[in-house]
């Protein structure tokens, strides 16, 4: 027998035995059948994702694997999911940047001077929205809130930020307000309301179903007609793409599972799998290596191993 050969098969055993995981290739789950069937005691690792010992010498890539190299990649370009934008409607308003307001601290006590001064300051800001004067309604929520923080003041004070077209402060305040009171129907609406002016559609429909539900009105479903086509648009757009994203995968997974199955019936490795005189010497000569010596006379035996790790892993 070649003395190369016989110094291949070693080496190939050697590794089997140092590094168990090689035989958990997928294309070798015949081999480990197999010897389960002869009653070999296989290693667990056998059955482990592992990396095999790098190679001592660089090996060119063979024309096969350059060719399977370019299939995946073409497969992979044809599966790129390139996601179409959508068609929205409505008007929405640039963000508002401006430095948070004044909010209240909830922790503070409520004396009865102090109720009574965030009551005056409440009906000034009340007047003064009415009167259409929102600078103004704004800084006699702030004296309101900051006497007596209430649910009921920042919503108020949002609605006077959707006015201003603030959202950003509009949702601080309604925020703050079902912190507060979770029940907040104006709290709800308010912030709907905000968000629909960002064009956050799908937050503002939840927003806007949860006041209606605490307490409708018509200016609810007015803005609910004009916000549901998008998040509807939105939530179907999302659908479709998930879909698209979850068959890509399982396209992926079965081209996989259709390779390996594919690399794991090579005819010659096979069919030397199916000789019992093959898979003994094998299972002899992973057991112990050192009985290599008495199975190199074997010409079924080395070249199976020789390519077993031309195949797997390890020097040639």
């Amino acid at each position: 027998m070649d003395a190369e050969k016989v110094k291949e098969l070693k080496q190939f055993i050697d590794q089997c035995k140092s590094n168990p995981s090689i035989l958990a290739d997928p294309s070798l789950s015949f081999f480990r059948d197999y010897l389960e069937s002869l009653h070999a005691k296989v290693p667990t690792d056998a059955y482990k994702e592992g990396k095999s010992e790098p190679r001592a010498s660089v090996v060119e890539e063979s024309e096969e694997e350059e060719q399977r190299v370019e299939v995946e990649e073409k497969e992979e370009e044809e599966d790129e999911i390139v996601e179409s934008d959508i068609e929205l409607e409505g008007d929405i308003v640039e963000a508002d940047n401006d430095p948070p307001q004044k909010m209240g601290d909830s922790s503070t006590e409520v004396t009865d001077e102090k109720r009574e001064a965030a009551a005056e300051a409440k009906a000034k800001a009340m007047e003064a929205i009415s009167e259409g004067k929102l600078d103004e309604a704004i800084e006699l929520s702030t004296e309101a809130i900051m006497l007596n923080p209430s649910a009921i003041m920042y919503a108020t004070r949002a609605s006077v930020y959707i006015k201003m077209k603030k959202p950003n402060a509009a949702i601080r305040d309604a925020t703050a307000a079902l912190e507060i009171n979770p029940d907040s129907a104006k709290g709800y609406k308010t912030r709907g309301m905000a968000h629909a002016m960002l064009g956050h559609w799908e937050e503002a429909v939840h927003d806007l179903h949860v006041a209606s539900k605490i307490d409708f009105d018509e200016e609810i479903a007015a803005v609910l007609k004009k916000v549901e086509p998008n998040a509807l648009r939105i939530e179907e757009h999302r659908r479709k793409y998930d879909r698209l994203r979850r068959e890509r995968e399982e396209r992926k997974v079965e081209r996989e599972r259709l390779r390996r199955r594919a690399e794991a019936q090579d005819p010659e490795l096979m069919a030397a799998f199916s000789d019992p005189e093959v898979m003994a010497a094998l299972q002899d000569v992973m057991k112990n290596p050192a009985n290599l010596a008495q199975h190199q006379a074997n010409p079924k035996v080395a070249p199976i191993i020789a390519k077993m790790m031309a195949k797997f892993g390890g020097p040639k």
